[in-house]
């Protein structure tokens, strides 16, 4: 290559750079201006007195409804992996997310293979299930803000709220559509790897646009034939997981205080739906969504009823992060307690 092509090379690099460098500073002083914001202005004494309105039946309660969320969660996977049940999905879905939450890439990756093989279940088929449920979970993610529109529709939705619903779900169509087409024929999985690459090959130094079509059509032979039969019920399951959340979401406002009247059913899921997308954020959005949240919420129901609003965030976000870490530890332990240490018929590979 000659010294100007590899000058040329090394400005498109440092572009690319300096642009993410960017990106992620704007993302990071856009979070700690709404944390900071968030934070001085609530009186955490009202917090504090809020949360102590929480009764034990409420918390076995929120219990419950988290168990539902997670069951439906893992409806996917059971559904694209071959030979997995429900039960076993669950087991899967909590460990992993433990140790992707709490190891370096790839933990996550490690325990649900080491888990399908214990299972006597194809590693490779597993993981195809497992993106699968990744691609799905995206879709229901972009179709959240569709729903919520739905329920502001009858109140009269915002000029704004209209246009994230139709940008989110023109997203949604996307992602769902790219998997149809990819079922669909084998040209359309080459056409659309081939799209992609050259489009990450923008944003990076180099892309193997070969290596991208052959794992386009190599996936696509082993998930056609599932994504023909439950990819629609799949995602179904999974909104079904989203509006859940909400509902574990309401229930922790309305325990800590926040009736109806001050607040309806509708502007609380509404708002939860809209903002989902955010979750896309390191550990579920996190602080950020949160905050445009209960400033959302504050805005309907009366600056006094500020505190009280983050009290019930911070209910629903202990019980959907931290309780789902619980039974994440849970799970990988009954697993290696019970199979995780078994060698599967037909393997002479023992799992870890």
């Amino acid at each position: 290559m000659s010294t100007p092509a590899i000058a040329a090379t090394d400005r498109r690099d440092l572009r690319r750079r300096l642009l993410k460098g960017l990106v992620i500073a704007a993302v990071s002083i856009s979070v700690g201006w709404l944390g900071i914001r968030l934070v001085g202005r609530i009186q955490w004494s009202a917090v504090g007195d809020a949360l102590a309105h929480l009764a034990w039946w409420q918390g076995a309660a929120l219990a419950v409804m988290l168990g539902a969320r997670q069951l439906l969660n893992a409806t996917p996977v059971a559904r694209f992996v071959p030979g997995l049940t429900l039960g076993r999905a669950v087991q899967n879905d909590l460990s992993a997310n433990l140790a992707g939450t709490l190891t370096p890439p790839p933990g996550d990756v490690v325990i649900r293979v080491a888990m399908f093989r214990s299972w006597g279940i194809n590693p490779v088929d597993g993981m195809a299930g497992v993106t699968l449920n990744s691609i799905v979970f995206y879709g229901a993610r972009f179709i959240a803000p569709v729903l919520g529109l739905a329920l502001f529709a009858t109140s009269g939705a915002e000029n704004g709220q209209w246009l994230s619903a139709g940008l989110s779900g023109a997203l949604a169509v996307v992602i769902i559509g790219a998997l149809v087409l990819i079922m669909r024929s084998e040209g359309w999985a080459v056409t659309l790897a081939t799209h992609a690459a050259r489009l990450v090959g923008k944003m990076r130094a180099s892309v193997d646009r070969e290596a991208w079509i052959t794992a386009a059509t190599t996936f696509r032979a082993q998930v056609a034939q599932t994504l023909r039969t439950h990819l629609f019920p799949a995602l179904a399951g999974m909104l079904c997981a989203v509006v859940v959340d909400g509902v574990i979401l309401t229930a922790s406002i309305r325990f800590v205080g926040i009736d109806a009247g001050t607040l309806g059913t509708a502007d609380i899921i509404g708002a939860f739906l809209m903002a989902y997308p955010l979750t896309i954020l390191p550990l579920f959005g996190l602080g950020v969504m949160d905050a445009i949240l209960i400033a959302g919420w504050t805005a309907i129901a009366g600056l006094e009823h500020e505190a009280t609003l983050l009290a019930g965030t911070v209910v629903w976000r202990t019980v959907t992060l931290g309780g789902t870490l619980v039974l994440g530890a849970a799970a990988a332990a009954w697993w290696r307690r019970t199979t995780g240490t078994a060698t599967p018929a037909g393997s002479t590979e023992a799992s870890p």
